[in-house]
């Protein structure tokens, strides 16, 4: 008899939860430091129904309209993350609905944010660039990161996370995250509140943890490479 839908999540999310605890061992961190954010982007509301069922309460969306429909599906003590390419034209949408948004690169989406954020507070992360083609796929080049900082820092409704970067497909994981750390050392001179670090995916998670990773953003791991239903 063929693997249920839920059985399969279920599979594949215990391993993730297991990978994630030995990495954490093995880097002398407390478990209790790392978030799992599953990435539900294209995946059916059906899949993340499971992964509620399953004890997981913080998800992660690329889409507005997309995450739009799944919001207003599930219950509502889920934090929902953004992590896609922002829009200013969807960043009101993308601020009613996202507790944390993890891509902000520009003085002029945060400054949206906080408009937006009616009050309430919104934690942000700052994307830091580690291609070799600056801005190539988004993020703030390191040598602005301070300056980009200390401007947020000025705004209301905003909590400074950390920062958040994608491993370059040009350079090992471990090589990126370690500059990624150094950026984050003269950050934290600055603003020790800002003591997040948004990386790591399916794909190297668990070199992440061993370079300080506190927000994991897993997909594929979780829920497969299959014919997403959307």
């Amino acid at each position: 008899m063929p693997i249920s839908r839920k059985d399969e999540i279920a599979e594949n999310l215990a391993k993730v939860q297991e990978q994630i605890a030995n990495a954490t061992k093995s880097a002398g961190r407390n478990i209790a430091e790392i978030k799992l954010i599953a990435v539900t982007k294209t995946f059916p509301v059906s899949d993340l129904h499971f992964l509620y069922e399953l004890g997981i309460r913080d998800f992660g969306e690329n889409r507005d309209q997309e995450a739009i429909l799944k919001t207003a599906e599930l219950p509502k003590d889920i934090n929902w993350h953004f992590q896609g390419q922002i829009q200013s034209n969807k960043l009101k949408s993308i601020t009613n609905w996202a507790s944390v948004i993890h891509s902000v690169d520009q003085f002029r989406y945060a400054k949206l944010i906080s408009e937006f954020a009616g009050g309430q507070s919104r934690g942000i992360f700052i994307q830091v660039s580690l291609d070799e083609v600056p801005e190539s796929r988004g993020g703030v080049d390191p040598s602005k990161i301070l300056q980009l900082a200390n401007e947020i820092s000025e705004l209301r409704n905003i909590e400074l996370l950390g920062l958040m970067a994608v491993a370059p497909l040009q350079d090992k994981p471990a090589n990126a995250f370690s500059r990624l750390q150094r950026y984050q050392s003269a950050l934290l001179e600055k603003m020790p509140n800002a003591n997040s670090l948004s990386i790591g995916m399916s794909g190297d998670f668990e070199v992440a943890i061993s370079h300080g990773a506190t927000h994991l953003r897993i997909g594929s791991s979780i829920l497969g490479n299959r014919q997403p239903i959307t």
